[in-house]
């Protein structure tokens, strides 16, 4: 198995940063005279400032380049793409699709030996059939191929080649650097453990604030396409419209409305189901199970929690869907004797599986919340003569209320952004309606129906997602806020 270029270059950095540390360590010994006691830190400290400085900047800035490079090539041949190459019904982020492809087929090529790299870089769509050629090596393409695309697919292969170099010129340049300039003030004055715990301390804080970066860049990632949709989509239609009907031809109405009355109707049935029945097992497991009855519970009722919500969809597709069917929905011959229910998607159905995916979320915060509540406010109770469901409903869960409400919010904020149950469960059709017999859809699904398949990044239809995921982020982060406060306070009254 051969190793590209970037994987010679990992090996490369390793080798310098053991060497790195050897050389460092021994140049700091050899400046004591081998006395040890004479230097100012242990030994291995000037090795690991050597080794820290020798992987971290060479590892971080090739891990930037290679987030960097493939977007910066796809913006240079995405701009250099002629209006003439997009046909009609294509957009120019087909065609795009198309050179990535066909030069993703080219280096499959070259690595099989089909063909040479001059041989790749010199191919004429007239001479050769590109098309039967790809296919040869496993890579089908839907049409042959033009001129503008392979050459476009050429000098996308050229410029990968060409950043994966200078790559790892700069790499290899950094970590040579670092190493150097290490080992060189490794001497014995030199105060390299605090060198080291001030990396560590950088290290820490980077990990501490890799959440707080990310939640940004996918804030910022999300308004920016929100922005541009809203140049091309009036704000005015889209909050306050009343029909979601998006269509690729144009004439699109894209209204979040529906979409929204559908996510909280849903949610609304799945609280109703969750709470109730989460908090009673929270009070039961925390009040009246003995040690093992609450040792053995406790945990299956939390393997609700660890199950795929794939499998909860399928579950809801079917068993409870045709359950509900059978009740509701088959005339003389179902339980009830009415046809209320057409199909096994409906509002119900989802809402219910949802309620029982989201019963472990309310269950296992309130446990936790009741069992804060400090015991000497239950005997205080039991002094005054009070009967154990009489502590329970006057003492310990008015002092548990706050928390209680942060965990459903929290099991509120779980609900809004499910998707898979909402898929099979709840159908796709975005309407008003009462009816929770009805089919129904959310916003989440309808996130990934407009974004799946080869989508055209510059069509209000694709672009509508990235509001609809923005708004659904504000609404799931005001819930979080809430429920936060909620909590902080609570525990702020025992502190």
């Amino acid at each position: 198995m051969s190793l590209s270029l970037t994987g010679y270059v990992i090996l490369i950095v390793l080798a310098l940063t053991i060497a790195g540390f050897f050389a460092a360590r021994s140049r700091a010994k050899t400046s004591a005279g081998g006395d040890i006691r004479l230097l100012h830190s242990l030994p291995n400290y000037y090795g690991y400032n050597a080794a820290m400085f020798t992987a971290v900047p060479a590892f971080g800035v090739m891990v930037i380049w290679l987030f960097a490079q493939p977007m910066m090539i796809d913006n240079a041949i995405f701009s250099d793409i002629p209006d003439g190459m997009i046909a009609e019904g294509s957009s120019r982020g087909l065609v795009m699709s198309d050179v990535r492809r066909i030069a993703e087929g080219l280096d499959i090529a070259v690595a099989q030996g089909a063909l040479s790299e001059a041989e790749a870089a010199s191919l004429q769509s007239d001479e050769t059939d590109i098309r039967s050629l790809l296919g040869e090596v496993g890579v089908a393409l839907g049409s042959d191929v033009e001129a503008e695309v392979l050459l476009a697919a050429q000098s996308y292969r050229a410029q990968s080649v060409s950043g994966t170099f200078w790559m790892a010129i700069v790499t290899i340049a950094l970590a040579v650097f670092g190493g150097a300039a290490t080992i060189f003030v490794a001497r014995a004055d030199f105060r390299a453990r605090n060198m080291v715990e001030r990396g560590a301390l950088a290290v820490l804080i980077l990990a501490a604030s890799l959440a707080i970066l990310t939640t940004i860049g996918i804030v910022f990632s999300m308004l920016f396409e929100s922005i541009n949709f809203f140049r091309l989509h009036p704000w005015t239609d889209f909050f306050f419209g009343t029909s979601w009907a998006p269509n690729f031809r144009g004439d699109s109405d894209l209204s979040i409305l529906p979409l929204l009355w559908g996510t909280l109707y849903i949610s609304i049935i799945a609280l109703l189901v969750a709470v109730p029945i989460g908090l009673f097992a929270a009070i039961y497991l925390s009040e009246y199970a003995g040690l093992k009855v609450r040792a053995a519970a406790k945990p299956l009722l939390e393997i609700l929690a660890g199950i795929p919500t794939i499998v909860y969809g399928l579950f809801a597709l079917l068993t409870v869907g045709p359950a509900l069917v059978r009740v509701f929905g088959r005339g003389e011959e179902g339980l009830l004797g009415v046809e209320w229910m057409s199909g096994a998607t409906a509002v119900l159905t989802a809402g219910l599986v949802m309620g029982i995916m989201l019963i472990p979320f309310v269950s296992s915060l309130s446990d936790d919340i009741i069992n804060a509540v400090p015991q000497s406010l239950r005997d205080g109770s039991f002094g005054l003569g009070a009967t154990h469901s009489e502590t329970i409903r006057q003492v310990v869960l008015p002092a548990a209320l706050p928390g209680i409400v942060g965990a459903i919010l929290l099991a509120a904020s779980r609900a809004i952004g499910e998707t898979m149950i909402v898929v099979l469960g709840a159908g796709a059709i975005a309407k008003f309606s009462a009816n929770p017999l009805e089919a129904m859809t959310t916003i989440t699904t309808r996130i990934v129906s407009q974004l799946t398949g080869d989508t055209d990044f510059s069509s209000p239809e694709t672009l509508v997602a990235f509001a609809l995921g923005l708004t659904l982020f504000v609404l799931t982060l005001g819930l979080n806020v809430i429920a936060l406060y909620i909590v902080r306070k609570y525990r702020e009254q025992y502190e």
